[in-house]
């Protein structure tokens, strides 16, 4: 893509056009309309695949969480006595003493209707849980996205065009090792350092949970903002070296483009070559993963959320495994790879509008 590239839905998409002379009014129409049509056809191609794949999602979610070698029925007396008699009325009470294949038919019924059941340790339908829980994990994966998106790209872009420098090294370096790190142990040296205190260092935030308590007003705000710093800041440290890397690489690629020595030639300043016409045509692959990282947004981060005990999907997620609650895991895995496929589809749809050669 060059830095004077027009919208897909304006070229002329004829190969037999070149060499003639200018098209008129209705060659030109009768292109856009071809190219209305190629566009209009690949995102109905796009649409119709995250269709299959939510249907496939949906099979998979069913399946996948009863090969987990645990009685759910067990897990929720907590090894308490219980006759034989009681364990067969909450099989029956639950449902799981039907048929595998009864079962699927009604859970695919169910959840194509929005309804995933009811949990098995809450006793509530599993979209009020659901519904509960995502307050709590996208403030807290919202304000992340934000944060490491517009640090990574910024970041990305400085080390790139100053390439081999000291800066360069240092941050290149430093993203690779942050990129590297679990984050749930990241999150557990955070808590250690800022939290119990280590050394001069005192605890100066809580150790996990989304309030206090007890708080209204400015001060219930102040109180969330307090407990928010430390999740906020595990999140941002692994998710801007990955954006970082993507973009620094993508932006490298572009360097040595012929459009970028012509703007040069033409007299252009180095920082409006590189915000106007590099940084625009280095953005594709950098878009690709803002899009991927935004459908996780909906995901959460099961471990960070799970070390800090925050009250989202992603600490909801890890209780339900833990007995495990099916309906509630199967609707929460659902809910997961819906918001992923939904931004991929999104991505994919408007790829054609930034890049003209995509969807020809």
């Amino acid at each position: 893509m060059t830095a004077d590239s027009t919208p897909a839905l304006v070229q002329n998409a004829d190969a037999d056009t070149d060499g003639l002379a200018p098209a008129g009014p209705s060659v030109a129409r009768d292109a856009r309309a071809r190219n209305t049509k190629a566009y209009l056809q690949y995102v109905a191609a796009k649409i119709a695949g995250a269709v299959i794949s939510l249907f496939a999602v949906l099979v998979t979610s069913f399946f996948l969480f009863r090969l987990i070698p645990s009685d759910p029925v067990k897990q929720m007396t907590g090894g308490r006595r219980v006759s034989a008699e009681q364990l067969q009325s909450l099989r029956h009470q639950f449902g799981l003493d039907q048929p595998l294949w009864k079962q699927f038919t009604s859970y695919v019924g169910d959840a194509l209707t929005g309804d995933f059941g009811t949990s098995f340790q809450f006793h509530t339908p599993v979209i009020d849980k659901i519904t509960e829980a995502l307050p709590a994990t996208l403030l807290l994966t919202g304000t992340a996205y934000v944060l490491y998106t517009a640090l990574g790209i910024w970041l990305g872009t400085r080390t790139a065009w100053r390439n081999g420098s000291r800066s360069d090294r240092f941050n290149t370096a430093f993203a690779l090792t942050l990129y590297s790190v679990p984050s749930f142990w990241l999150g557990l040296l955070l808590i250690i350092v800022f939290s119990v205190g280590i050394g001069p260092i005192p605890g100066m935030f809580p150790t996990g949970g989304l309030e206090s308590g007890g708080e209204t007003g400015f001060a219930y705000v102040l109180d969330v903002a307090h407990h928010l710093v430390l999740p906020v800041i595990t999140l941002v440290a692994v998710g801007y070296a990955q954006t970082l890397l993507v973009m620094r690489s993508s932006l490298l690629d572009e360097m040595g483009s012929d459009y970028l020595t012509t703007a040069r030639a033409k007299g252009l300043r180095d920082d409006v070559v590189r915000r106007k016409h590099a940084v625009p045509n280095a953005m594709l692959p950098t878009f690709t993963l803002m899009f991927v990282n935004l459908g996780h947004v909906v995901a959460g981060q099961i471990l960070v959320e799970t070390v800090f005990s925050w009250p989202g999907l992603g600490g909801l997620f890890y209780q339900g495994l833990s007995v495990p609650d099916l309906p509630l895991v199967q609707g929460l895995f659902f809910v997961f790879a819906t918001a992923v496929i939904l931004a991929n589809t999104l991505a994919d749809v408007l790829y054609p509008l930034l890049d003209p050669r995509v969807g020809r």
